[in-house]
Parts: C-alpha cells; structure tokens; sequence
C-alpha cells in the first residue's frame, strides 16, 4: 500500500506566504520553510524544483493579496487616485514585508509597478477613466505626479518616518490632486 502524502504543495506554499508576511521572504530558507511546516527539506524538493519556484509562487500569492486588499479596502473620496493611494500607504502599515517585495524589491515576475498597480481588475486604469470623467487632460501625467507622492508616503511608513493620521493623508492626497489638476489645466 502506498505511503500517503501528508505535505501538499498548498501546505508549503502557505506556509511560506505566512513567513514572508511575517520575516520578509530572504528569510524563507529551505530548512526554516521544512521547520515551519514540520516537514524535512524532501517534500520541498519533491514539490518544488527548487527555491526560486517556491518564490514565484508566493510572489504571484503576494500580488493576489494586494488586489483583494485594494478591492476590499473601505471607498473614503471619489476623487481619481486617492482610495488607490490610501489602500496603498494603508497596505505598507499593515503588511510591510509584503510591501516591500511588491514595490521595493527588485523581483517583480517580469511586471512594471503599473501592472501590479492595475491588479487582475484594472484598478489603476478605472482610476484613469475617472479622472478623464474629471475633465483631467493628461490623466497619466496626473497620476505620475500623485504617484510620486504616494510611493513616498508608502516607503516614508516602511522607513518609520511617516506619522500622519489617516485623515491628514486623505487631505494631503485631495490638495496634491486639485494642485495636479489645475497644473494639468496650465500646461
């Protein structure tokens, strides 16, 4: 009779996901991975080909969990860009490991931070056509400068430099787009 596999390739990858959540994925070796999961390294190996797989798959993990971060995030302005800037600093306090291997890491799985930004839903894209409804000539632009600020902010938490309330970022968004949407006017 057949030895019954007890280690499964979701219970590994869980595994792994919790501990880059938790450590930062450098810290997800292949013999803290078979500690955590109380497994040898051979079922890893057996899974996986190797590390960089496992990699990938908690890297494409991590970018789904954004996207259902972002999508559940609570709505708090209408304004182009600013609930995408929220969830987005929102996302660094909260799960800063993952943040850090999304948007400051340099792994990205052959994707530019616009595509996972955009997410499976074409977040950043809605946000685009809103401001276009918005009567904002350049919306690209516009968000390349709202952009620049946000990923400050967001990096500012990593760093423990940001100390805003959650109320003076929301303002500092909304007078950063009307000061870009009246620039984008001028040009």
């Amino acid at each position: 009779m057949a030895r019954k596999e007890s280690i499964t390739k979701q219970m590994l990858l869980d595994t792994a996901f919790q501990m880059t959540r938790e450590e930062g994925m450098e810290n997800v070796t292949t013999r803290r991975l078979a500690d955590h999961a109380k497994c040898s390294t051979q079922p890893i190996f057996r899974i996986y080909r190797g590390m960089e797989e496992l990699y990938d798959d908690v890297y494409e993990m991590a970018i789904t969990f954004f996207s259902d971060f972002y999508r559940s995030y609570q709505s708090r302005d209408e304004t182009p860009f600013i609930n995408l800037g929220m969830a987005y600093i929102q996302f660094a306090k909260i799960e800063p490991k993952l943040f850090q291997l999304l948007f400051l890491g340099p792994k990205r799985n052959n994707r530019g931070l616009y595509e996972l930004i955009n997410g499976n839903d074409g977040a950043l894209l809605k946000e685009i056509q809103k401001a276009q409804k918005d009567r904002v000539g350049h919306p690209e632009n516009l968000f390349m400068k709202m952009w620049i600020f946000i990923h400050g902010a967001a990096c500012m938490v990593i760093t423990g430099d940001y100390d805003l309330t959650d109320e003076q970022t929301l303002d500092l968004l909304q007078d950063s787009y009307q000061a870009y949407k009246a620039l984008d006017f001028e040009e």
